[in-house]
């Protein structure tokens, strides 16, 4: 039985991504990697390699021995801190996939790449941003996405290799905390709103972006998987979202259930440059009508199961 690989297994959407791939295909279907050793029970169940996607041989020995045939490549830096790391972002990310990516073309493996509304930059269209338009971000992480999408696209066009990606949004999860990302506010609110009743935001109030609820966005990275291969005239780079708003939306929303909850903003100009950057809502209707994506949360279901989830988790902590 071909096995599936998650690398970046300890990060935001492998934490989460992990369980549910195991839920679908069973605990010794999925093994997950990583450079440290995930901290959530869930992701540390079944089996576990440790993998370093700067190495080829780590990579290799992997996949043979788990004789693996689709790799689900995550490990990256996210937005922020790539810019404080930059040389080490291109390292990650454009090393880490290529050589993912001839792993996978020595072996037959099918690829999942995770692009981001970070592959935008600022001259794209910020609203209703089409599948196919001018990317040039202006950011190290932006540059390695849209990078990546065209290095998965010529591995397809050149070797053959089944590449499939999605550029995803913002990712808000009550498993995970925050990893680096720009859109980290989104996560951190709640967190914020569950013990203190207040939270300072990074960016602009009116500072609007799309955003996804993890469980959306894990489904998704296994639809475009299983979709039909000849129904997927994009493959590499499927924009994809749920919502879009900006913090004082959030914000209204989160008072909707907790009434006495504030917001400030005290704005991290690197981060909110970055944001600026970005589409405020971008069109997926080429996911929709080429693999029928359909997103089940809207921001006042999502709002909710966050602050459900991490209240459950308060009352376990005291």
């Amino acid at each position: 039985m071909k096995r599936i690989l998650v690398t970046g297994a300890a990060g935001q959407i492998g934490s989460e991504l992990i369980p549910a791939l195991r839920e679908r295909f069973g605990d010794d279907a999925v093994v997950a990697s990583d450079i440290r050793v995930p901290r959530d029970a869930a992701a540390r169940d079944g089996s576990f390699e440790h993998v370093d996607c700067t190495h080829i041989r780590e990579i290799d020995h992997a996949v043979r021995h788990h004789r693996i045939g689709t790799i689900y490549h995550l490990a990256a830096l996210l937005s922020a801190v790539a810019e404080e790391r930059p040389r080490v972002a291109w390292d990650v990310n454009m090393g880490g996939l290529y050589r993912v990516l001839e792993v996978a073309r020595q072996h037959g493996c099918a690829v999942f790449f995770p692009s981001s509304i970070g592959a935008f930059g600022p001259t794209t269209p910020p609203v209703d941003t089409p599948q196919v338009t001018i990317q040039r971000p202006t950011t190290i992480y932006g540059i390695t996405k849209v990078s990546g999408e065209l290095l998965c696209d010529y591995y397809h066009a050149r070797f053959g290799l089944d590449t499939r990606g999605l550029r995803l949004p913002g990712l808000i999860s009550h498993t995970a905390l925050p990893g680096g990302g720009t859109t980290d506010y989104a996560v951190e609110i709640f967190h914020h709103a569950i013990r203190y009743d207040r939270y300072t935001c990074f960016l602009r109030a009116d500072t609007r972006l799309d955003m996804m609820y993890m469980a959306d966005a894990t489904r998704a990275m296994i639809e475009v998987m299983e979709a039909d291969p000849a129904r997927l005239a994009d493959r590499n780079a499927y924009n994809l979202t749920a919502m879009s708003f900006a913090p004082a939306q959030l914000a209204e929303a989160i008072r909707a259930e907790r009434p006495h909850f504030e917001i400030d903003y005290d704005v991290d100009p690197v981060r909110q440059a970055i944001a600026d950057s970005w589409p405020q809502h971008i069109d997926d209707r080429a996911a929709r009508e080429q693999w029928d994506w359909s997103p089940r949360y809207d921001l006042e279901r999502m709002t909710r199961e966050m602050l459900t989830a991490l209240s459950a988790k308060a009352r376990d902590r005291t």
